[in-house]
């Protein structure tokens, strides 16, 4: 709870059945801290050094922000330069002023579910608790909505479509799934708007470089409303993932840069308290550091629980000879070194790592195999050292590593059979005890299973998440999960019809997904075309119609009439022989079309 709540410190009474005294406190209330770095604002944050004319800048977009006029600003920079802390800057440069500040993070381990940094935003605002009804959830949604005046029948099934909630009080719209996901993008940025209307809107957007392209579709409508709201829209991302947007006077491209040296040695400096340090010992943090802010706290930090120096008054002396590479000399290594002094905690953390960089305490009390006490002593420890930042109080209680870097060092630290035993721990946790999960991201369980070795079942959870998706007209979404299943499929040494099927489901639902992105043709065909193989491979099957369908559609599409009613005979006549009237008229709209397709390109050559 530490950081996220109010706390009385009652001492470190000696409890029956407990060898160590354990310190206890009583939670007073909530803190009302959102983020990691709210939670570190009472311990001290690492001071701001060298950014003065980025802080400027997004102020004065701020400033024209309250004028009426909407800005965006796209900040970048590497892993570790400090884009959430000058974020933290703006955020307490306006805590005295009226204003709405909705935050939201993407994941990497969520790259391929539809809108996640969006569905967790609104499961934040609306204030959902885990062992909430459903039904109460869902009045929490009207009474929100009903506030901006917004029509309840209207908007209220695409909210609750959005939060996977049951809906039985409304009737369902009658839209295609790609009306129903625009009209689902509109609506979140018609309450957007309304919001900024009452006050200004700041939205943070971090680490934009993971987004889902279901939510990089909304960051597009944010943008291109960017001028007509008082509404702020700031992205953070690193480099190598370049602006999808072409510049335009109310985008704002702000890059981060390494620190100088003497930025680092001031920075050295404000870490250790403003005590100075030896000369040797700060050249070695300025070298190695190489001006990254996060690489100079950690490797500051690390040099002070070394036992390298000794503390004086007002300043550090060292305790003997500075011995050879005493400093690390990468970020991982200082990483590894914080959390090798972390001992048993360790553990913890590489299990946590295993299941991403956001966990559940509840999740990791499921697949650990530590007793709960000890489980808590690990994350209390992780805690207090600043590699987790924990939300909410026990079981409830939700982690996140400090850093995405963190996160990857204890993973890595792993040994690769350990790592697979971990997942597949937490991919039958998953299957056996939150259901829930299991049927509206699929695509985790698909992970967990892949990364555990178990091919087979991962295949099938990548179909049914790409399945999912492309139902849900993620079709961006779709794809990377489809395309995953058959690249497993591919290192299964044994060619079953029980193969060949799954590959026919998977090839199926991709052709349609990559057409209705409108990608590469070649990907297109190469799609269906493969499925036709494997329905011949396979013998007469009900899934060659939908194939014979998809290449017919292809075909008009490209052009090519003639192949097109082909393959529209070749449905009609399968539909025939089946006696199957959807199938017949699916057929013959098929044939007009391509006859239409025909007519069309011979009338353009005739008038030519």
């Amino acid at each position: 709870m530490q950081g996220y709540f109010v706390c009385d410190d009652l001492g470190a009474p000696t409890l029956k059945g407990v060898d160590t005294p354990l310190q206890v406190y009583r939670v007073l209330g909530e803190s009302g801290a959102q983020s990691r770095l709210d939670i570190a604002i009472p311990r001290g944050l690492t001071p701001l050094v060298g950014r003065e004319a980025e802080v400027t800048l997004l102020l004065d977009r701020w400033a024209q922000v309250k004028e009426g006029l909407g800005q965006v600003v796209l900040l970048s920079g590497e892993a570790g330069i400090g884009k959430s802390r000058l974020v933290q800057v703006l955020k307490d440069h306006l805590a005295g002023e009226p204003h709405r500040l909705l935050e939201c993070r993407c994941s990497p381990s969520h790259t391929n579910s539809p809108l996640y940094p969006v569905i967790d935003l609104w499961q934040r605002v609306l204030r959902f608790e885990t062992a909430e009804a459903p039904a109460d959830k869902l009045g929490k949604l009207e009474q929100m909505l009903a506030q901006y005046h917004l029509p309840l029948a209207e908007t209220v099934p695409l909210f609750a479509a959005l939060l996977s909630l049951p809906d039985d009080r409304y009737p369902a719209l009658a839209l295609t799934p790609q009306r129903q996901k625009e009209k689902m993008l509109e609506a979140l940025l018609a309450l957007l708007v309304a919001w900024a209307s009452q006050e200004p809107l700041l939205v943070i957007v971090e680490d934009r470089h993971w987004v889902d392209p279901s939510t990089l579709e909304f960051l597009s409508l944010l943008v291109d409303q960017g001028p007509t709201a008082r509404m702020l829209t700031l992205c953070t991302f690193r480099p190598q993932f370049p602006s999808p947007w072409p510049p335009r006077a109310h985008i704002a491209q702000l890059t981060l840069t390494r620190l100088s040296r003497l930025q680092v040695g001031r920075m050295v400096t404000a870490v250790a308290g403003g005590k100075a340090w030896p000369a040797d010992v700060v050249q070695q943090l300025v070298t190695r550091s190489d001006g990254v802010p996060l690489f100079v706290e950690e490797l500051t930090k690390l040099v002070l629980a070394s036992g390298l120096l000794r503390e004086h008054e007002d300043h550090y002396t060292l305790t003997g000879p500075l011995p050879p590479l005493a400093i690390p000399a990468t970020l991982q290594d200082a990483f590894m070194a914080r959390l090798d002094q972390l001992g048993s905690a360790k553990e913890v953390a590489q299990l946590g790592a295993t299941i991403g960089r956001e966990f559940t305490y509840e999740l990791l009390r499921a697949v650990s195999p530590l007793d709960e006490l000890e489980l808590w002593r690990g994350l209390v420890q992780l805690v207090r050292a600043e590699v987790l930042y924990q939300r909410g109080a026990l079981p409830q209680a939700i982690y996140l590593f400090k850093h995405a870097l963190i996160q990857e060092t204890a993973y890595q630290s792993l040994l690769k059979s350990t790592r697979q035993y971990h997942h597949q721990r937490i991919a039958q946790v998953f299957a056996e005890r939150f259901p829930d999960t299991v049927a509206t991201q699929p695509e985790l369980l698909a992970h967990h299973a892949t990364e555990a070795g178990l091919a087979e079942q991962a295949v099938g959870y990548w179909y049914t998440a790409g399945q999912r998706a492309h139902e849900r007209s993620a079709h961006g979404e779709a794809i990377g999960h489809l395309r995953k299943g058959l690249e497993l499929l591919t290192t299964l040494s044994d060619d079953t019809p029980e193969h060949r099927q799954q590959e026919l489901a998977l090839q199926i639902t991709l052709g349609a997904a990559l057409m209705a992105k409108g990608l590469s043709a070649l990907d297109v065909e190469a799609a269906y075309q493969r499925a036709r193989e494997l329905c011949q491979q396979v013998g007469e099957t009900p899934q060659l119609f939908p194939v014979l369908e998809g290449l017919a559609r292809f075909y008009i599409v490209r052009g090519e009439s003639q192949t097109a009613r082909e393959l529209g005979e070749q449905m009609l006549s399968l539909a025939q022989r089946v006696h199957d009237p959807a199938g017949l008229a699916h057929a013959h709209i098929t044939l007009g079309s391509a006859l239409l397709a025909f007519l069309q390109r011979f009338a353009l050559i005739l008038s030519r």
